[in-house]
């Protein structure tokens, strides 16, 4: 999601559009009904970007007259398209309609191979522009804060929620049971394309997630002891506590923000996948080492955020 939105700015920057602030996809498997202004600081999104381009609350009315008719032109661009795809295929389309919807936002625009002043937009977009509510930032600080005072700490991104097996048909260390349930959820989604996956295959191929008890392994390489705290950034873990039983018997000091916040604390948060996820990441970044078990789009957003800040800071001593 986040590295969508910066996509669309960007997009939006280069051929000279007027951006309507995004809408969320309610239609996943977490049917989350966040709206963009119940995780992101609106008028600082809006602001923040002012001197790059317009964005704006909603349509102007006269637009919205377009998709009051259902005559709003919605499309899909192409995944991974460099500049050049937006400027020729795109833009004639958004002259044409006036108004353009993107009903998918996800790696619509390449990585590599673009200019420099849009590569930086979309720094500045991740890093500035997408500031977190006042009530989310002020939970996260309680969360960070809460954390420090235990000393140093790890956040583990552990990947491993029902959802992420099932899309990505990794099924190992799982029952037959539960490999049959996550094949059925898969199927009930019809808007996921790939049904039939070999687990095994993808695995060897290294591109499923690793399972707590490789993680753990992981850990105990890397020379982290017993006593370390880590926190782990996650959904529902599927398989629940017998899948991190392993897990807790390394590292007891095992937190999650539902053990160090209260459910009153937590309760305008619940049900809100998204909100909730905003809070793993605040702590992400603050965390003083940020393990991922899988390569997924949080992991590398937040890794380049930590590089972003690790620059800043080493600007701002330089600059006393």
């Amino acid at each position: 999601m986040r590295a969508g939105i910066c996509d669309m700015v960007t997009i939006a920057r280069h051929l000279n559009l007027t951006l309507v602030v995004p809408e969320l996809d309610k239609r996943s498997f977490w049917a989350d009904p966040s709206d963009f202004g119940d995780i992101f600081d609106v008028d600082h999104f809006i602001n923040s970007l002012r001197d790059e381009l317009m964005i704006v609350k909603e349509l102007p009315l006269k637009l919205q007259l377009i998709r009051t008719k259902k005559r709003l032109y919605s499309m899909s661009p192409v995944s991974w398209s460099n500049e050049t795809y937006y400027l020729k295929r795109i833009l004639p389309l958004a002259r044409k309609h006036k108004v353009i919807h993107f009903d998918k936002s996800d790696a619509r625009l390449a990585n590599n191979g673009l200019p420099v002043q849009l590569q930086m937009l979309r720094c500045r977009v991740n890093f500035d522009a997408l500031r977190f509510t006042p009530q989310i930032e002020a939970l996260g600080r309680q969360l960070i804060s809460t954390l420090q005072r235990s000393g140093q700490f790890v956040v583990l991104h552990l990947r491993y929620e029902m959802d992420m097996l099932s899309f990505s048909g990794c099924t190992h260390g799982c029952s037959t049971e539960e490999a049959e349930e996550l094949t059925r959820m898969r199927y009930a989604y019809p808007w996921w394309k790939e049904k039939e996956i070999g687990s095994e295959a993808k695995r060897l191929q290294g591109l499923c997630p690793l399972t707590p008890e490789e993680i753990t392994l992981v850990l105990k390489a890397l020379g982290f002891t017993k006593d370390t705290l880590i926190y782990i950034a996650s959904g529902e873990i599927y398989g629940g506590e017998r899948r991190l039983a392993v897990l807790k018997a390394a590292y007891p000091k095992l937190v999650r923000k539902e053990k160090i916040l209260s459910p009153d604390e937590l309760r305008p948060f619940q049900n809100h996948s998204t909100q909730m996820a905003a809070l793993d990441y605040m702590v992400s970044l603050a965390s003083d080492i940020f393990i991922p078990s899988y390569d997924g789009n949080m992991a590398r957003v937040v890794e380049g955020h930590r590089r972003s800040a690790s620059l800043d800071s080493v600007r701002n001593i330089n600059n006393h």
